[in-house]
């Protein structure tokens, strides 16, 4: 019986290890996310704000791959339709989630796995070819953001007056930023 205890106490661990380190790294990034999105500046003519969680969700996506990002953000979107004060300037609540910004949430999970799986595929190897996974995962945000304030806005060009236009600009900053900053946020993981 002794002969069998360290076997299999050697077989399970690793996997322990494992799985304890990706919920860590799991919960982390959603923290991330939702300390990114303190970072907020209202803008009047809209009701989306500039917000730090879309360059967030790029280095999330990046850092931990198509599944691990995108349980990160679906973490992200559950712990603030929870309570937590997550979103954009402490809000919290379902009535986020399907409000101007909803879209703009989910297209936050849709954007991570995408990153992710092209990052798994060496797209996120230097500063710049990992711009392409930054800009498809942009374009997911942008799409499912813009498509759901649509609806609310009951017009498809009064959405990307309020929804895209004037955040060109500042995500492409992100973008940037995010690629520069990448190679920090692979140490952190590993």
């Amino acid at each position: 019986m002794t002969t069998i205890a360290p076997t299999l106490y050697t077989r399970t661990f690793p996997r322990t290890a494992s799985w304890l380190r990706d919920v860590t790294l799991i919960v982390l990034g959603a923290l991330f996310v939702a300390a990114l999105a303190q970072v907020e500046m209202p803008l009047p003519f809209t009701p989306v704000p500039i917000t730090g969680q879309t360059f967030g969700v790029l280095l999330v996506g990046a850092a931990l791959g198509s599944k691990r990002g995108a349980a990160s953000l679906g973490t992200y979107l559950v712990m603030g339709m929870f309570g937590l004060p997550f979103f954009a300037g402490g809000a919290h609540g379902l009535d986020i989630v399907i409000g101007a910004t909803g879209g703009y949430l989910i297209g936050f999970i849709l954007a991570a796995y995408a990153i992710g799986l092209l990052a798994e595929r060496g797209w996120e190897r230097s500063v710049r070819t990992s711009l392409v996974p930054f800009l498809v995962g942009t374009v997911i945000i942008y799409v499912c953001g813009v498509a759901w304030l649509s609806v609310i806005l009951g017009s498809f060009g009064k959405a990307l007056a309020a929804g895209l236009v004037p955040f060109l600009i500042g995500d492409a900053l992100k973008l940037l930023a995010a690629a520069i900053t990448l190679p920090a946020a692979w140490k952190f993981v590993r």
